[in-house]
């Protein structure tokens, strides 16, 4: 969307440097695994003409030479950098998660992960650790295709949802024949070839275990000097700049703006991009960028491919009741992934047509006014605690 945006001025040259020749649908990797769809877009679709498309990886930002290392072992200069990096599977800290899970974050593990499924007898259990979105939609898919599979939700299922989907979608889950195991003991203590031990000391009997808890973002930022918050993700101010750089601006999964990240998601992805992009063409242009303004609508889930649910959200990003399910939630779900690419292939004919100023939360300068004074309390709690040392 950032490179897309970026071709409105027709004096800006815009490279994309990315690992892969093909854009990845990452909100389809769930069904890589069940075999119903690649889940990959061919850039000619996706990315304007004028887009310049380098297969390759960044493995370190020279901010100050405004340069960039590669894997190749070339390098590329820039003036202005998105960093674009996204995010991927988090090290699971459970012994034996390494060795016998599967996480399913990436295009690379969802391909591993398929033929795994495949292999194993129809009857084998299989299980999903895990309750978040990708995690439901991987039990969904995965038991509408005939496999006995667990769901270990960790805590509560779907912690995003409202009680009344919840439950609806607990439902869906049962008519599928999955088996929802929550609450704390359902934490995953370890995983063994063949078994899955949990916090509550059950032993579950797993052929197939996949590991859908917790998402990581590159370290490229932290190895590269250069700011982040806890998790990794460049820090940046309201504009999506870095604080560190004004010639660096961040978007996506691995942007904190003012340390105050929008859930990942495919809907805050797209307007995300489009802004870094209005940032700099703001700044090439000499005006003062504008701060993001952009409000959630909700989340959607597909529950097998016939089945899904819309669950509504206010602008600020907590869930309301207000939910569409069943055949129509299916479709509505459907119509969404598709969209999302739809939506790069038109910006890439018209650069500067996507818009979603409707969406704005106009909660958001309050929620980072709290923010500020509570990270202001913790730091002088902190320091008290030093002195009193």
């Amino acid at each position: 969307m950032a490179a897309n945006r970026l071709t409105q001025r027709r004096d800006v040259d815009v490279t994309l440097i990315n690992p892969r020749p093909d854009f990845v649908e990452r909100i389809r990797l769930h069904q890589v695994v069940g075999g119903n769809h690649p889940a990959v877009v061919d850039y000619r679709t996706v990315l304007a003409g004028r887009v310049r498309l380098v297969v390759d990886t960044v493995t370190r930002i020279d901010a100050a030479g405004r340069s960039l290392e590669l894997a190749s072992g070339r390098a590329a200069g820039y003036h202005h950098l998105v960093y674009a990096v996204g995010s991927g599977s988090a090290d699971p800290r459970v012994p034996g998660a390494a060795e016998f899970a599967h996480p399913i974050a990436t295009l690379e593990e969802a391909h591993r992960l398929a033929p795994v499924v495949a292999a194993a007898p129809r009857t084998a259990p299989v299980t999903v650790v895990g309750a978040g979105p990708t995690g439901i939609e991987t039990a969904a898919e995965l038991a509408e295709s005939g496999r006995a599979v667990t769901l270990l939700c960790g805590g509560v299922l779907g912690p995003y949802l409202h009680p009344r989907i919840r439950r609806a979608v607990a439902r869906r889950l049962a008519a599928l024949g999955v088996a929802v195991a929550d609450g704390p003991g359902s934490r995953v203590a370890a995983v063994t070839r063949d078994s899955v031990r949990l916090a509550d000391g059950r032993e579950l009997p797993s052929a197939v275990t996949v590991w859908t808890a917790g998402f990581g973002v590159p370290d490229l930022a932290a190895r590269s000097g250069l700011s982040t918050d806890a998790l990794g993700r460049l820090l940046t101010d309201e504009t999506l700049t870095s604080v560190d750089d004004p010639y660096i601006v961040a978007a996506g999964d691995s942007a904190a703006p003012s340390d105050l990240p929008f859930r990942m998601s495919c809907q805050a992805a797209g307007p995300l991009g489009a802004h870094a992009a209005d940032t700099l063409l703001a700044r090439i242009a000499g005006r003062r960028p504008e701060p993001i303004a952009l409000g959630l609508a909700g989340q959607c889930l597909s529950l097998g491919r016939r089945t899904g649910v819309f669950q509504l959200s206010h602008r600020d990003d907590t869930a309301t009741a207000f939910h569409l399910g069943g055949r129509p939630g299916g479709r509505l779900k459907e119509f969404i992934c598709r969209s999302t690419v739809r939506m790069m292939a038109d910006e890439a004919a018209e650069p500067g047509a996507y818009s979603w100023q409707w969406s704005g939360d106009g909660g958001r300068p309050q929620r980072l006014a709290g923010h500020r004074d509570a990270s202001r309390a913790g730091a002088g709690r902190a320091e008290a605690r030093r002195a009193a040392r």
